[in-house]
């Protein structure tokens, strides 16, 4: 295949926008590609295709109605073959669980004001440790996080948080932890970072996983750290595996945190049918939807980005959930399915019901 056509920095190169539009132009002087494809997962409708420009390929679409826009860039060679890139004229990336993607940010976006914040100090400390699953032969891995200061006797509400490393990562959940409890807008509270495992089968209502959690993962985190509430968090399937956990060992969370949680419904998401958990998935969500909740009401609290999938299944489950009082608040935000976006409504909406729950 022929090398990449494109290179960072030309002037006119990359991806610009403003409050109306915004546009994509790649580079190629030697007329190296066959076409260009937009990879990217709000637009869903019209032109993604770009068409030939003078010396390269340019598009341009309306603006969607997003804060930012993540994408990649599909090149198409006349051989039939393609290569998969990121915009190498635009310097602005995001890390993602599936690798970086460029990124184009509209006017008025703005990241967290609490990413400004100092890092945490050096005293903050973690622990690692591994939690066998039962019937078999998984673990469970958790890294604890906690502010500085804090003696290991010290109860404290504790923030049990599913793809845990990835949080951190990815949407920087320790820095979000740090910053607001040194700024007083948290209370002090320790995180249970849980590592996802095989996330599709566990997170996927799995009863077997949800018993390890509630029956293994949490008795062992009690022993080990004195504890006051538990507030259980997860994103996407991680979503859902809290809520399942919640239906099935209503005594373990105090409340629930739940981002772009995949509440798959057979109406809504035919989409998901290739997924091979969806018929448990959908199982459960039907019940939850008949009326199948615990009377422990806890608040819930969701987010979902307006232009992703998942948001009508949110929608859906958040009246549920209200219908049959429990305390709802769901906030959508102006982005997609994607670590910033749930990094971006960590405050004020996980900020909110922590003050709500631990104060």
């Amino acid at each position: 295949m022929p090398g990449d056509p494109v290179t960072a920095g030309r002037s006119g190169e990359g991806a610009s926008a403003d409050d109306v539009s915004v546009t994509f132009v790649v580079a190629d002087p030697e007329g190296t590609l066959a076409g260009v494809h937009l990879l990217q997962e709000v637009v869903t409708t019209g032109q993604l295709d770009f068409s030939r420009a003078e010396a390269g390929w340019r598009l341009v679409r309306d603006r969607p109605p997003v804060h930012r826009l993540e994408y990649l860039l599909e090149l198409r060679y006349a051989d039939g073959g393609t290569k998969v890139v990121t915009d190498p004229a635009n310097p602005r990336q995001v890390a993602g669980a599936f690798g970086p993607k460029s990124v184009v940010e509209f006017p008025g976006y703005a990241p967290p004001a609490w990413l400004s914040a100092p890092g945490p100090p050096q005293d903050d400390t973690s622990a690692e440790l591994e939690v066998p699953v039962p019937d078999g032969d998984a673990m469970i891995s958790v890294r604890i996080w906690q502010p500085a200061g804090v003696g290991p006797d010290t109860p404290l509400p504790l923030l049990v948080v599913h793809d845990g490393p990835e949080y951190a990562a990815l949407a920087s959940l320790t820095h979000y932890l740090a910053a607001g409890v040194a700024g007083g807008w948290l209370p002090r509270l320790r995180a249970a970072l849980l590592a996802p495992g095989p996330r599709n089968n566990w997170y996927s209502a799995n009863p077997r996983y949800s018993r390890a959690l509630c029956r293994v993962v949490l008795p062992s985190l009690a022993d080990r750290l004195p504890t006051t509430v538990r507030v259980g968090m997860g994103t996407s399937l991680g979503a859902l595996a809290m809520l399942h956990a919640h239906c099935r060992y209503p005594e373990s969370f105090g409340a629930l945190f739940l981002q772009s949680a995949s509440f798959f419904t057979q109406v809504l998401d035919s989409q998901e049918r290739r997924f091979p958990y969806f018929r448990r998935i959908t199982r459960f969500t039907a019940q939850v939807h008949d009326g199948t909740l615990p009377g422990r009401r806890i608040p819930v609290a969701l987010t979902c980005g307006t232009v992703e999938e998942n948001a009508a299944n949110n929608r859906r489950m958040a009246g549920t959930l209200a219908v049959h009082g429990y305390p709802t608040d769901l906030s959508e935000v102006a982005d997609a399915h994607n670590y910033t976006a749930w990094r971006d409504a960590l405050d004020p909406y996980l900020t909110r019901l922590l003050q709500q729950v631990l104060i």
